[in-house]
């Protein structure tokens, strides 16, 4: 039943550590705060990016650089050299619009839509794919960006808040706070950066006594609304928490040594399947998940004794 579930979710039974592409954007600013702003997030992703994983393909555009051209370029490159176990990364960071119909994300010169970022991103092999749209009006662009085995994150719940976002700050935050890593794996994954930074948010919102006009929402069935939480139910947030967006501790060295790779990779494999059990567990039996329960645990901990080693 797991490995059906995983199938359908998109999730490989293989969490292979293949190479991950992280593409950050920082977008048209309009005015210099904004523009240092941008910049400096933009800049301080790449570092961590690169910081994490030796191994890692990172490109990120800022300033004059973040062009329509340029990142259509660089997304065409990835689709000729990503591979179906890679996982891919794009981080939008600005301003969007929305005018009802279509998303743009504003870069120096033309801009882009969600609908031309859909075409270039569903060329990309990559089954794993996490996008997150951290521009002001951002929720536009979920419908375009949607698809099976895609993590899809926006700042904003609808098109129409249109203000300047926090969020990004957050996102970026949740990287560097290891307390992010909630289930204290040592694996910051795509749920709990997007839990960390819309904690955050709404915390920067209440600090500064001020009316929220950005709600962060996800989606990662590929054929559902956008949510504000993860939900069992309906298996919304299986796939982002199963996304490994950075790697920190031991797990980061783990994954740099050709020795302990594997085994890194299959003590990921089955944190996914307890995962899964736990989104499944109302449509098991008591006893049934116990028995599957206990032997993923003790699997886990065999693992974890050999890479402690």
């Amino acid at each position: 039943m797991i490995a059906i579930f995983l199938a359908c979710t998109g999730i490989s039974s293989r969490t292979a550590h293949a190479a991950p592409y992280y593409v950050t954007v920082a977008g048209l600013g309009g005015e210099p705060d904004f523009e240092q702003r941008f910049t400096a997030l933009a800049s301080d992703l790449d570092k961590l990016f690169k910081a994490a994983d030796a191994s890692a393909h990172v490109t990120t555009f800022t300033g004059t650089s973040a062009t329509k051209a340029h990142l259509t370029d660089t997304l065409a490159q990835i689709a000729r050299d990503a591979k179906p176990d890679d996982a891919f990364t794009l981080i939008l960071i600005g301003h969007g619009s929305y005018d009802g119909e279509e998303y743009k994300f504003n870069l120096p010169g033309p801009d882009i839509s969600g609908d031309e970022l859909a075409v270039l991103l569903n060329r990309i092999l990559a089954k794993r794919q996490l996008i997150v749209n951290t521009t002001s009006a951002s929720g536009g662009s979920i419908g375009a960006l949607q698809r099976a085995g895609r993590i899809v994150v926006a700042a904003t719940k609808t098109g129409t808040e249109k203000n300047a976002t926090v969020f990004a700050r957050y996102l970026v935050d949740a990287l560097r706070d290891g307390s992010a890593d909630v289930d204290k794996n040592e694996v910051i994954s795509a749920l709990e950066a997007f839990q960390y930074a819309d904690r955050k948010t709404a915390a920067f919102y209440e600090t500064q006594k001020r009316l929220a006009t950005e709600h962060a929402v996800i989606e990662d069935t590929g054929k559902k609304e956008a949510v504000r939480t993860a939900n069992a139910e309906s298996g919304e947030g299986l796939l982002a928490g199963s996304f490994a967006l950075l790697r920190i501790g031991s797990a980061q060295k783990a994954a740099s040594d050709p020795a302990k790779r594997a085994l890194l990779e299959k003590k990921e494999e089955i944190e996914q399947k307890i995962d899964t059990l736990k989104y499944q567990k109302a449509a098991m039996s008591a006893d049934d998940y116990k028995r599957q329960l206990s032997a993923a645990l003790l699997e886990l901990a065999k693992v974890q004794e050999e890479l402690d080693k």
